[in-house]
């Protein structure tokens, strides 16, 4: 995988699904990040965009950061939005040949987000979403309980906390790759990773999955 090539097609579907929206799809709240519309989430991954190339990036990317982004492009509309980030678009993949693809993780994350808001399923099988839950797995174990374990099964692909074979762990999850995904990002609800349960006590884990924030308290889908 390419990951700079990862970055220019997850951008692309971004623009085809936001470009044309009307001003009440882009005025819908994202239910993965409540406080922000759709072109509040817009704007902060163009402005993630912008600012990176500038070289104004703190290591947290605070929310002071994030929301800075979204006021300054308060006023623009989604075709502004889209020529400002088809403009940065090549000075931010030189950027990543110099310095690491970590930016594909932004636009990975949030375009599942936005077609959340706007019910428009897509990109789930991309070579982007792999390389991001494989990126996020690790996270979910460095937060488990000592001493616990902890087995993610999908009908292609799997993992395991300790670097074993999941089906042996204490805890083991089977779902779809991409629902696994997701709820590795804290995009998925306590019950939904409950139920995806067929090994052990989950409940001592599910903090483990807070790896962006806490667990939505109602079931989430894209």
């Amino acid at each position: 995988m390419d990951p700079i090539e990862e970055w220019s097609r997850a951008q692309e579907r971004v623009i085809a699904l936001l470009d044309g929206a009307t001003e009440e799809q882009a005025d819908r709240r994202v239910p993965a990040c409540p406080d922000w519309t759709v072109r509040d989430l817009f704007s902060h991954m163009v402005g993630l965009g912008s600012d990176v190339v500038a070289g104004d990036e703190p290591d947290d990317h605070n929310e002071a950061w994030t929301q800075r982004q979204v006021e300054a492009r308060r006023d623009h509309t989604v075709a502004q939005l889209i020529e400002e980030w088809r403009a940065t678009a090549e000075p931010l993949r030189e950027w990543m040949r110099q310095h690491g693809p970590r930016p594909l993780g932004d636009v990975i994350i949030h375009e599942q987000d936005l077609r959340g808001a706007l019910g428009v399923p897509g990109g789930k099988d991309s070579a982007g979403v792999a390389a991001i839950r494989d990126r996020f797995a690790p996270r979910v174990g460095a937060r488990l309980p000592a001493g616990t374990t902890l087995g993610l099964v999908g009908p292609g692909w799997s993992w395991a906390s300790d670097g074993g074979e999941p089906e042996r762990a204490d805890v083991v999850l089977h779902a779809d790759e991409f629902e696994l995904h997701r709820a590795a990002l804290a995009r998925r609800s306590a019950a939904q990773i409950r139920s995806w349960t067929t090994k052990g006590d989950v409940e001592p884990v599910l903090d483990a999955f807070a790896t962006l924030g806490d667990l939505p308290s109602e079931d989430r889908s894209e």
